[in-house]
């Protein structure tokens, strides 16, 4: 307890509406620079039709961000406490992460990238990777740390920084309209899943990892002037739908055992007691 304590004094304090100001400039860069320096796809096939608008619409404005979350972090002092996190959970968690890593691999449209460049390719692997680390950086890297700082209950903390990670993608509406508020309630669920991973790991990278596996394997989809939809692309849907099934029927399993109480005699302890 007094190593926590201890850990949680170091550095700068943000309190949670600095940090959604923080929130505020983070999309600035990233929907700023990409009106900036984007190329125009209207017409097109797919989201980056070429390597350009990769590069241009994707890969500068987001991994500018990067670069900013990283200087946020370094001005507060808080990389030891970002890039680790102690609050462990049981071992079935790694259902998550596990999961979500081999239908991802399952899932990319292998064929469409195969008609691809090269240059494209990494193009696409070099911005979903920093959509990877932006994003965790941010939402389970600054946001999870801002919400346990500030003494919230770690549920509170799962559910608070899920919702900004969601609510943030209503960005979205200025170019996709009324769907980016269905995108942000899935993006929400998303930022759940990403946050066990990051309970379960003891280690920010491990949602990085699942996020910018993840994002490529949408992205695949989308990619070329004019790119043949993979049946792949449906597995993560119904990973995503499996995953709220099975994190509802056990939420009460997902908190570790308290000393000396078993899995049998935590099954039948009463509700209220958990």
């Amino acid at each position: 307890m007094s190593a926590h304590r201890s850990s949680a004094r170091q550095g700068r304090t943000l309190t949670w509406p600095w940090f959604l100001a923080v929130v505020v400039v983070y999309l600035a860069i990233v929907q700023g620079l990409g009106a900036l320096v984007g190329v125009d796809t209207d017409g097109a096939k797919s989201e980056f039709p070429t390597t350009a608008a990769i590069v241009r619409n994707g890969l500068i404005p987001i991994g500018s961000s990067v670069v900013f979350g990283a200087a946020v972090v370094t001005w507060l002092g808080w990389w030891g406490d970002v890039l680790r996190y102690r609050a462990p959970v049981r071992r079935w968690v790694w259902f998550v992460p596990v999961s979500m890593l081999v239908v991802a691999v399952l899932a990319v449209n292998y064929p469409n990238l195969a008609d691809q460049s090269p240059g494209t390719v990494l193009a696409l692997l070099a911005m979903t990777a920093c959509v990877g680390i932006g994003e965790e950086l941010m939402f389970r890297g600054i946001g999870v740390q801002v919400f346990r700082k500030g003494g919230f209950s770690e549920g509170r903390v799962a559910l608070w920084s899920s919702v900004v990670f969601g609510a943030v993608h209503l960005s979205n509406a200025f170019g996709s309209g009324t769907q980016a508020i269905f995108q942000a309630i899935v993006v929400s669920t998303s930022g759940y899943f990403f946050y066990l991973c990051l309970r379960v790991g003891g280690t920010l990278l491990l949602p990085m990892l699942v996020h910018g596996l993840w994002d490529f394997s949408l992205v695949s989809n989308g990619v070329g002037t004019d790119p043949v939809k993979s049946a792949g692309m449906l597995l993560p849907i119904l990973l995503q739908v499996a995953l709220i099934v099975v994190l509802l029927v056990r939420r009460r399993s997902i908190e570790p055992l308290a000393a000396g109480t078993t899995d049998e005699t935590a099954s039948t302890a009463p509700a209220s007691g958990r």
